[in-house]
């Protein structure tokens, strides 16, 4: 039996951050990060395409928690006690400079996640933590107060266990058999798969600001939406996705949307399309975009509001105006099915909230056994904010452990 002071299972971004923290508290502390691939920080890794999307710019904790559909109400708490500002200064405090992009996201001003790697695994060395690979859990017991961890190759036992493995079906089950209880996972962040003959041929293009609803549902979101070979994407999609992922799991992942690609009320649109019929009468009206909109985007509307690319503003008859209208206010899309990212897979799911002490991250149903990071049923939208909960949680579960 291996004994360690604190054993933390997981090496992704929750667990080394942990790690890291526990050893600076209280530098006597024996400390192993057990993880089960053959290297760690795999998502920290490919987050943001190879860049590390680290964390948010909003510095104000009641706007941050407005980004998590699950984990609202609890980490507004955790928010006040560690939040994007000290995320930003910790980094800065060990030489990797965060640098914040027009949306809101925020990298490693080397744009490259291999810097936050480096920053971890200097720091695990720096302060004597053992980062044990190829280390599957098996089984976790206790017993009288210390905890027993059995991986494939070895057995522990340690004081204090910090779980930090992120959305790990293995992991669940493993902590349903110690009592908890687990909120079954579905996917949080995917794409919608559309086949329309209104976008098939349009890949790549980005409307800038729209407005798209799920029919029948109270969901609706705001944002860029990109149209790809599959359907259709970007925040405006991701949004959707993230806070109507129970929803929409529900229904197979069949259901309507309508697309406001102009944001402007059906009256309002109509009115601006009869003076543009004055102004405009000798142009074709396939060729003159309107709105600030794509032109291949543009073009296929008018297609679709029974005009030919020939047909001049002057000629659209009242029919043609109302459809074109129709088209740019509430276009309706048929979604048949959902595209995830493998690599940046979200899910709502984990550990049941109401079983946390969110003032300490640590169990209400065992003493020193704590979590971090997606283990619990918290998710958000894409743009860093799933890293912020897991630096926060695991910050504060660390204070707590190396008291």
């Amino acid at each position: 039996m291996i004994n360690y002071d604190v054993l933390i299972v997981g090496g992704g971004a929750a667990g080394f951050f942990a790690a890291i923290n526990c050893a600076e508290n209280n530098p006597k502390l024996k400390i192993a990060i057990l993880e089960k691939a053959k290297e760690g920080l795999q998502k920290v890794k490919i987050s943001g395409g190879g860049r590390c999307n680290v964390t948010h710019a909003e510095f104000v904790p009641q706007d941050l928690v407005l980004n998590y559909p699950r984990g609202e109400k609890e980490l507004l708490g955790p928010f006040h006690q560690f939040m994007t500002g000290d995320t930003i200064e910790w980094f800065e405090k060990r030489g990797v400079v965060l640098k914040i992009e027009e949306d809101g996201r925020m990298f490693p001003e080397s744009n490259s996640s291999q810097t936050i790697i480096e920053c971890f695994l200097n720091e695990t060395r720096k302060h004597d933590i053992d980062v044990l690979y190829s280390q599957t859990v098996k089984q976790i017991k206790k017993e009288n107060e210390v905890w027993e961890v059995v991986t494939q190759a070895d057995e522990f036992s340690t004081k204090k266990l910090l779980i930090a493995t992120g959305s790990s079906p293995k992991m669940w089950k493993l902590l349903e058999s110690l009592y908890h209880n687990i909120v079954p996972p579905v996917p949080s962040l995917f794409t919608f798969d559309i086949k329309d003959q209104r976008i098939a041929d349009i890949p790549g293009v980005v409307a800038l600001d729209v407005e798209v609803k799920v029919l029948e549902t109270d969901l609706v979101s705001e944002g860029p939406l990109l149209i790809t070979h599959v359907g259709m994407s970007a925040p405006a999609i991701l949004k959707l996705s993230a806070f109507g992922a129970l929803e929409l799991a529900k229904r197979d992942y069949k259901f309507s949307i309508e697309v406001n690609f102009v944001k402007m009320l059906f009256e309002d649109c109509i009115e601006t399309l009869k003076q543009l019929k004055l102004n405009l009468a000798k142009k074709k009206v396939y060729n003159s975009t309107q709105f600030n909109l794509p032109k291949r985007l543009w073009q296929q509307l008018v297609l679709a509001s029974e005009m030919s690319n020939e047909t001049r503003w002057a000629d659209m008859n009242k029919k043609q105006l109302e459809a074109l209208t129709n088209q740019l206010t509430k276009a309706i899309f048929k979604v048949n099915g959902k595209s995830t990212f493998k690599d940046e897979f979200v899910t709502a799911g984990g550990i049941d909230l109401k079983e946390v002490n969110f003032k300490t991250f640590e169990s209400k149903r065992h003493k020193n056994l704590y979590f971090a990071g997606e283990i619990l049923n918290i998710d958000a939208v894409t743009g860093g904010f799933n890293f912020q909960n897991a630096w926060t949680g695991a910050y504060i579960a660390a204070l707590n452990i190396s008291k």
